[in-house]
């Protein structure tokens, strides 16, 4: 990065604002918004849903240069390293004073169907021994002690030898969990578990070729807020009818899929970290867009053949399973499957709408680890924007109805600027201006403002040369009744000649 010009004061210490003040007023002139046209998402609540595709391993981030952080949480950046580079979100502005909240034809024809509630919400217990209760310790000492009496031989599970060490007790605790802590039921349930293990040959299984039909499929992401690595099940990809018939068509074929599931399923779980304060579990997003109806009878067939066959022998490996472009046909599907799920697995469900998936997303999952096609701004699997990756964080800003918001950059140095953004969504208009500090000093139109439709591309990048010192402004018009969210990030490189 170049150094400060000698005649420059030093920049101020780094801090990030961000200032929504309402600027609506009634008018009675225009109507109220139209209401939601897709099912809204139900929070953490007891749910019921599809079948239980687990998860695989997680994706290792690609590290790029140190970002300038800007955390909404926070009125002001605190303990960060000495920046360039100041943002400030400028107080929304500008209502439009025309806008049309009259839905279109096709919202007025979209189902609204109630989505499964959550009646529980599942929070994930400490797996340290020192965290039990009285009875929890005890029955799993009880466990062990079982265990110990019965296995003969060296037995490995998982990758994890059995009785050898702590990572031991995190394994049984999630046979206990699944059982209630009924010891005899928990010790009857890995025992069938250790017998079906040899009987799938699934040490063997972890090395076969089984082909690369399912990527799209299914596939790791990043990982969760609080660290879980994230597994996306895409149903969708079945409305190809090759790929249908090729995976579910004939019991040979679904067998051989449901061997494909558990590998991948193996080889991730492979990759936990199964000490008492480690990441053990995996979150799971399921996609229903433009998934085949439960009128598949092949794809009944195998759900329920998998269904059952995981929860039998990988308890307690779901963190979260949020179920999103939830469509109208979900419910009846959930009343086929529902008695074949016990009320803990339940309870880790979360259902959203077409319209309120990618804000359910960024509850469990920082933007920037989020897939573009899911409203976020992850790249690492293109080479779309080198300039950023998973690491790098991002800054969300809620845009109200009808109201304008400008994200102010204030550059003390020469540098080159990059940034990405995009509105989820879009149904708005973006511009880019430079404004030099000099007085005589000429604006740069960098981005003239331009509308943006949900058609256009979802991520817009940019960069500039800063050779004069002053404040870039990004700035995103939203006009609609609709409440947008706009996702920013932005980091500055040596300035060259």
């Amino acid at each position: 990065m170049a150094d400060n010009d000698s005649n420059t004061p030093p920049p101020p210490p780094p801090s990030v604002t961000h200032t929504v003040t309402d600027s609506e007023t009634p008018n009675p002139d225009v109507p109220p918004p139209a209401l939601p046209t897709e099912p809204e998402p139900l929070p953490d609540t007891t749910a019921e849903n599809q079948p239980q595709p687990e998860p695989p391993a997680p994706q290792e981030d690609t590290s790029a240069s140190e970002p300038v952080q800007a955390d909404t949480s926070q009125p002001e950046l605190e303990n960060e390293k000495e920046n360039d580079v100041v943002a400030v979100a400028v107080a929304e502005q500008n209502p439009n004073p025309n806008p049309n909240p009259t839905p279109t034809p096709q919202e007025q024809e979209q189902r609204s169907e109630k989505l499964p509630q959550n009646l529980v919400s599942f929070k994930e217990e400490s797996n340290r021994v020192s965290d039990l209760s009285d009875s929890e310790r005890a029955s799993l000492e009880e466990l062990k002690k079982l265990l110990e009496d019965s296995i003969k031989e060296d037995v490995s599970i998982w990758g994890v030898p059995l009785l050898k060490d702590e990572r031991t007790d995190v394994i049984l605790l999630k046979f206990l969990r699944a059982r209630d802590f009924k010891v005899k039921d928990a010790f009857a349930m890995i025992n069938n578990t250790l017998r079906w293990r040899t009987d799938f040959k699934i040490d063997a299984l972890l090395d076969e070729d089984l082909g690369d039909d399912m990527d799209k499929v299914v596939f790791m992401h990043g990982h969760s807020r609080e660290g879980h690595p994230v597994c996306y099940n895409v149903y969708g990809e079945f409305q190809n009818k090759d790929l249908y018939d090729k995976t579910f068509s004939t019991e040979e074929k679904r067998n051989n899929f449901l061997r494909w599931r558990i590998q991948f399923l193996e080889r991730s779980i492979r990759k936990l970290d199964f000490t008492p304060g480690g990441i053990n579990t995996i979150f799971q997003v399921n996609d229903l867009k433009n998934s085949p109806g439960p009128a598949k009878r092949e794809l009944r067939l195998a759900t329920k053949q998998a269904l059952q066959l995981l929860q039998d022998n990988y308890p307690e490996f779901v963190a979260k399973q949020v179920f999103i472009n939830v469509p109208w046909w979900y419910l009846a599907f959930y009343t086929m499957i529902s008695p074949f799920m016990t009320q803990r697995t339940k309870s880790k469900f979360v259902f959203a709408g077409p319209s309120k998936s990618p804000d359910t997303l960024f509850k469990y999952i920082s933007p920037e680890q989020v897939p573009i096609q899911y409203g976020g701004l992850s790249v690492d699997f293109c080479d779309c924007n080198p300039d950023f990756s998973m690491s790098d964080p991002v800054t969300e800003i809620p845009i109200k109805p009808s109201t304008k918001q400008t994200v102010e950059i204030a550059i003390y140095e020469k540098c080159i600027i990059v940034w990405e953004l995009r509105v989820v969504g879009w149904e708005v208009s973006y511009s880019a201006e430079f404004k030099p500090d000099a007085k005589d000093g000429y604006a740069v139109i960098i981005q003239k403002a331009t509308k943006m439709s949900p058609t256009d591309e979802p991520v817009v990048s940019n960069s500039f040369k800063v050779s004069d010192l002053g404040k870039l402004f990004l700035t995103i018009d939203n006009p609609t009744m609709k409440k947008k969210r706009l996702l920013y990030r932005f980091k500055i490189k040596p300035y060259s000649d």
